[in-house]
């Protein structure tokens, strides 16, 4: 029987570290997943485990290489981006992965901006909320002052899907969607590094950039094939939707973080959007994407806990609640509700309700989502602003709430409203950006199935 063509997936989160195989039409055929025992760096602080990782990337692909009923055309790698793999000339790492949740010496950043224009310009020429170790760019500022003996053994210093493809390439470059990702690297204005990479002597240590869509030739042994150069997860999430749809829309993906993209609002962050937790990214045909967060599935998270544990039932229940909108009429008419303001909360109102009002679990459900889209909106309407989107699509774990999804079509009358549902965006997102390195056939037409919600009443007011 002949081989299936095929391209190989990782797709590298802090959690898990996954490996897909798809075909042609880009179903998975082949899937593994691995999680590893964090280590820690110098300091003490928890970080990921690079030696066990980079172990895996070679384990996985020698199995699958094994398998007779696959014929690998290609590679590509999806990460989080927001962490940096410092490498000397041979490619090997001369430092920890760190965390990108590790605390960033506050006077470390306060020289910086005041260096190069303040806080507010600084944050505003990057497209970069001031986040600390977050910045990926200000790691690397980091590493220079206080380990200047790394700094100058230091070949490149690589995000981490970069670093994965160099495994397997052996060539080092740099990728768009990992340098535009809040990284605080890139001028949004001048469309290249900004001037403190520059002055400060980092862009020498940074690889050249390559096309997203590029690939290169393997060393790594197996069949000939082609590797892509990586990308960063939230901006390869988006690639089915860019690939499948050209009128406008937004894209809500949900999980822990909920973040609002638009790929057709251009205009620069202002000052204000930057306060409410908007940033930018680059897509990976490098056009800049518009964004907004919202920590909204962990706030959920917790107050489900609180609501199942106050009314003594199985937080499970409420991953598969109705909509019901005979309650949500009774929790206008007898609850005070949040009024719709100028004013960004990252917090919503639900953790300061008394759940003594609410007669059961069903409306204190209700009440909490409800809670949840009143800051939902508030955050996507920043990227809406001045854009002729005609449909949002929600995608991750709120789009299977029917609570959530009712409640956010009735926030947004004229726009379309769907749920949208694929099997593992980020990793088919970096299939179909080097898709013609390895597939013979037209991209499907049904990568992304949606449901619609249409508005029904009553609207939240």
């Amino acid at each position: 029987m002949k081989p299936i063509p095929v391209i190989a997936i990782f797709d590298v989160g802090k959690t898990n570290k996954k490996l897909f195989l798809f075909d042609e039409h880009y179903r998975i055929v082949y899937e593994r997943s691995a999680r590893f025992i964090e280590t820690v760096d110098e300091d003490g602080f928890h970080c990921e485990n690079l030696e066990s990782l980079r172990l895996s990337v070679f384990d996985s692909l020698s199995t699958i290489f094994r398998l007779k009923e696959f014929e690998v055309k290609a590679v590509n790698f999806s990460a989080y981006g927001a962490s940096l793999v410092y490498v000397d000339e041979e490619g090997k790492p001369l430092a920890p992965l760190y965390n990108y949740l590790k605390p960033y010496p506050e006077e470390l950043s306060k020289k910086l901006y005041a260096k190069y224009g303040g806080d507010d310009q600084f944050a505003s020429e990057t497209a970069s909320p001031i986040l600390g170790s977050l910045n990926s760019g200000l790691q690397l500022y980091r590493l220079k002052n206080e380990r200047p003996e790394i700094f100058k053994k230091l070949k490149y210093a690589l995000h981490l899907p970069q670093y994965l493809s160099s495994l397997i390439s052996g060539e080092y470059w740099s990728d768009i969607t990992s340098i535009g990702c809040h990284t605080a690297l890139w001028d949004y204005n001048t469309k290249r590094y900004h001037e403190w990479v520059e002055k400060e002597g980092l862009s020498q240590k940074l690889a050249p950039i390559k096309n997203s869509d590029d690939t290169v030739e393997a060393c790594f042994p197996g069949n000939n094939y082609y590797v892509g150069i990586g990308l960063h997860d939230s901006s390869a999430a988006l690639i089915p939707y860019l690939v499948s749809f050209n009128e406008p829309f937004t894209l809500i993906s949900t999980g822990t973080w909920c973040i609002s993209m638009n790929p057709f609002n251009h205009e620069p962050l202002t000052q204000s959007e930057l306060q409410n937790d908007c940033l930018c990214y680059l897509q990976y045909q490098g056009k800049p994407v518009k964004a907004s967060r919202l920590f909204a599935g962990n706030e959920h998270e917790q107050q489900v806990k609180r609501i199942a544990e106050h009314f003594k039932q199985d937080a499970i229940r409420f991953r598969t609640m109705s909509f019901d909108p005979e309650v949500i009429n009774k929790l206008q008419q007898s609850i005070q509700q949040n009024k719709h303001s100028d004013a960004f909360s990252k917090e919503s109102g639900f953790k300061n309700r008394d759940l003594t009002i609410f007669s059961d679990e069903t409306e204190a459900y209700h009440q909490l989502i409800i809670d949840l889209i009143h800051q939902q909106v508030y955050s996507t309407r920043l990227v809406l602003k001045g854009t002729l989107v005609k449909r949002i699509f929600v995608d991750g774990g709120f789009s299977k709430n029917a609570v959530y999804m009712n409640l956010l079509a009735n926030a947004f009358p004229g726009i379309e409203v769907f749920a949208a549902s694929m099997a593992q965006a980020t990793a088919i997102g970096a299939a179909l950006a080097i898709h013609r390195s390895w597939n013979t056939k037209p991209i499907p037409g049904d990568i992304i199935e949606l449901k619609y919600y249409a508005q029904s009443k009553p609207v939240i007011k």
